[in-house]
């Protein structure tokens, strides 16, 4: 018996999803749970537990995968994570699966709500009980690459998520040392640029690699990205910059109190190739303050 799951996004999207993966594997103890998504990201996978045995690699983040892969054909179980449809349920739908699990099979698609939410009410709707509380992924084994430090990650993967280098190295410059800046594919400039101005040291490294540095640090500063939802999994504390969303939609959990965000209430394209004026409004004091304030619960 095999059941697939549809989710070929980045980081984030994975680790939001870690919820309704878990109920999956309690609904279906005895299925091959394959998870549809990039290959890069099956080192985190891992993390989660058993919720799933492999990782097929399938692209889809700007826009819905072209094809799946072989291992999607005649599944017991095909769930889609990925998107409201329908294109990606009717990709799934293609691979003639036994049992279909989407928006606009079980449940209707909201606009606003949260993304943790959203997935396990898709799977309650379809009589699979999830808990969006169970984000928790365990630390990756390995000594931490800098203990007890302020972790600075700048980098986004939209312009409009990025506030400033220069804004980051003051804070940088302020943060309770020692204090490192990371950077993920494509961010070592942003990274350096921000390291440059404050003297801190700049970190690059696998995937498996920023999850150790997260899970040993004493605290993390970022904008709404990836790094921000693996600062929630391993549960240190953090302060994450919202711009163009908000974070009651893609922020850390209000009952996990040992994370802070900042945002100054105003929407806007979270695609734009410039920083949202929201984000623009956060001042380095208010990420200072946050930082000072945010501890382990």
């Amino acid at each position: 018996m095999r059941l697939v799951v549809l989710r070929a996004l980045g980081l984030g999207d994975l680790l939001t999803a870690v919820p309704a993966l878990r109920a999956l594997e309690r609904a279906f103890p005895e299925h091959e749970r394959i998870l549809l998504a990039p290959a890069a990201l099956a080192p985190l996978v891992e993390l989660i537990g058993g919720a799933v045995h492999a990782v097929a690699d399938v692209h889809g983040v700007r826009s819905p995968p072209a094809a799946l892969p072989a291992v999607a054909r005649g599944a017991d179980v095909a769930v889609n994570l990925h998107g409201r449809g329908p294109q990606s349920t009717e990709l799934l739908r293609a691979a003639r699966p036994r049992r279909l699990i989407a928006f606009g099979e079980q449940a209707p698609w909201r606009e606003d709500e949260h993304e943790v939410e959203r997935w396990c009410r898709l799977l309650d709707a379809a009589g699979i009980p999830a808990d969006p509380a169970e984000l928790g992924v365990r630390a990756p084994p390995g000594a931490p690459p800098a203990p007890g430090a302020t972790v600075v990650h700048p980098g986004a993967s939209a312009p409009a998520r990025r506030w400033p280098a220069e804004r980051w190295a003051v804070v940088a410059r302020a943060a309770p040392g020692p204090v490192v800046v990371s950077a993920g594919p494509g961010e070592a400039g942003l990274a350096r640029a921000v390291a440059g101005r404050c003297g801190a040291r700049v970190f690059r490294g696998s995937l498996l690699d920023l999850a150790r540095l997260v899970a040993g640090a004493a605290r993390v500063a970022c904008p709404d990205t990836g790094v921000a939802h693996l600062a929630t999994a391993l549960g240190t504390p953090s302060v994450v910059l919202f711009g163009p969303s908000s974070p009651a939609t893609w922020g850390p959990p209000p009952a996990r109190r040992q994370h802070r965000v900042l945002w100054a209430g105003r929407r806007g394209d979270p695609n734009a190739d410039r920083p949202d004026p929201g984000l623009l409004a956060i001042e380095p004091a208010d990420v200072l303050a946050a930082l000072l304030s945010a501890g382990r619960a």
